[in-house]
């Protein structure tokens, strides 16, 4: 059998300073800027009003941005836990999974944003103004929002679990499917006829009077459209490789990062083994590479793309996947003992018969993801999105799950819940989950 190793020619070090990242997660001197000085940004964007602003996946976690103009800002995967955004501007912002746990918004104007699966846990957003906003799937569990404007705002699926609406307008507001609205304090809110409620029934007189809520009679209105924010193709930024990053190609073959000719490879001879522990492949782009059976155990992989990719019984223990895009990618049988899956986006991935056990999911998004026989032994899913997960027979023995969300996951009696016992019925209806034998 034919194994691929790594050498360094001097070809590559001599081309190490003209090749092109594959890669960034957003612009570097706009995200220096903002964390440098808010009237200098401010002063830019106003000297600049069409200039597009890339800070996606950016790091701003504690930064004091009050007052900043991030109007119309690509923020998606951003995380700003902890910053302080008082009377920020970010109306059309594109938040979409962005982190803002404990993030001060009081009076932010998040107008037409597009906020969609953010986690708001615990934000304070008094008198926020969210008109329109797509808030669908976002964790506002424990969020302040009293006296916010949310008229016509999308909070399909989002989880309100003691969530202050107390004042707030919910007139238009789109509440299908929101999850633990009973739980949500809502005392002196406004709602109209054309609030929709978790039911998918109208508000009405009734409704908000045993909510201690106000009712107003509207017009009758079709529900605003949510039209996904455009994100222009980003040219890749000119940056030199540290040698120190360098990994050649394998002999008479593709470098990994030509994911077409890798393929193509990967497909022509099937019997080749892939061993290549401890790559540098953060913020590379992956989408649909084929690394099955591959050794990847300790490499960097952080922000890279791999949507789609094939890591079906590759070995990746310890491997760092921070923040990196996985969506509906087959980690089938993979070992990820230790590994680093911060907030990782993993939206149906494949991690059926997975070893995740130690493995960090702190924040990571795994709706519909396929968890069935899964070891997350002593794993760390705190504040995890497991919506709609399949987690028939996991093993979840010591794992923490402080703030995950379990809603509408399916959990079967031979799932081993963190204190070592099988699940119940009881025990997935206390997490809003659904139980099958």
């Amino acid at each position: 059998m034919t194994t691929f190793k790594h050498t360094l020619p001097a070809f590559l070090i001599a081309l190490s300073a003209t090749v092109a990242s594959t890669s960034q997660a957003y612009d570097r001197q706009q995200a220096d800027l903002l964390k440098k000085n808010v009237a200098e940004w401010n002063a830019m964007r106003k000297a600049n009003p069409d200039r597009y602003i890339d800070l996606t996946k950016v790091n701003l976690e504690g930064a004091n941005l009050n007052a900043a103009n991030l109007e119309g800002a690509n923020l998606s995967k951003s995380d700003l836990s902890g910053a302080t955004l008082d009377r920020a501007n970010l109306k059309g912002a594109n938040l979409q999974m962005a982190y803002l746990k404990k993030a001060n918004m009081k009076e932010v104007d998040a107008t037409n944003a597009w906020m969609e699966g953010a986690n708001l846990n615990g934000a304070f957003m008094k008198n926020a103004r969210l008109e329109r906003a797509n808030l669908a799937l976002a964790n506002l569990r424990w969020a302040k929002l009293s006296g916010s404007n949310l008229e016509q705002a999308n909070l399909n699926g989002a989880i309100l679990f003691d969530t202050d609406l107390e004042s707030a307008n919910l007139k238009g507001a789109q509440l299908n499917e929101a999850r633990f609205f009973d739980n949500a304090l809502v005392g002196n809110s406004t709602v109209s006829n054309n609030t929709i409620l978790p039911s998918g029934r109208p508000a009405d007189r009734s409704w908000a009077m045993r909510k201690d809520a106000r009712f107003v009679m509207e017009t009758p209105a079709s529900p605003p459209v949510f039209t996904p924010p455009v994100v222009p193709e980003r040219a890749p930024a000119m940056e030199a490789i540290p040698q120190s990053g360098l990994k050649t190609p394998p002999v008479n073959g593709p470098e990994i990062r030509e994911v077409q000719a890798w393929n193509t490879m990967r497909k022509e001879n099937p019997e080749i083994k892939i061993d290549m522990p401890e790559e540098k492949l953060e913020d590379t782009d992956l989408q649909g590479v084929d690394l099955r059976k591959a050794t990847l155990s300790k490499s960097v992989m952080a922000g890279a793309n791999l949507n789609n990719a094939n890591l079906e019984g590759a070995s990746l223990a310890g491997a760092n996947f921070h923040k990196s895009d996985m969506k509906q990618a087959n980690l089938k049988g993979a070992n990820l003992e230790d590994a680093n899956l911060d907030r990782a986006f993993m939206k149906g991935a494949d991690l059926s018969g997975a070893n995740l056990s130690n493995a960090i999911l702190f924040g990571a998004m795994l709706y519909g993801a396929n968890l069935d026989g899964a070891n997350l032994s002593k794993a760390s899913l705190f504040d995890a999105n497991l919506d709609h997960a399949s987690l028939k027979g996991a093993n979840l023995t010591g794992a923490n799950l402080t703030g995950t969300n379990l809603a509408g996951a399916i959990i079967s009696g031979s799932t081993i819940l963190p204190s070592g016992k099988k699940a119940t019925a009881e025990w997935a209806g206390r997490h809003d989950a659904i139980f099958t034998e």
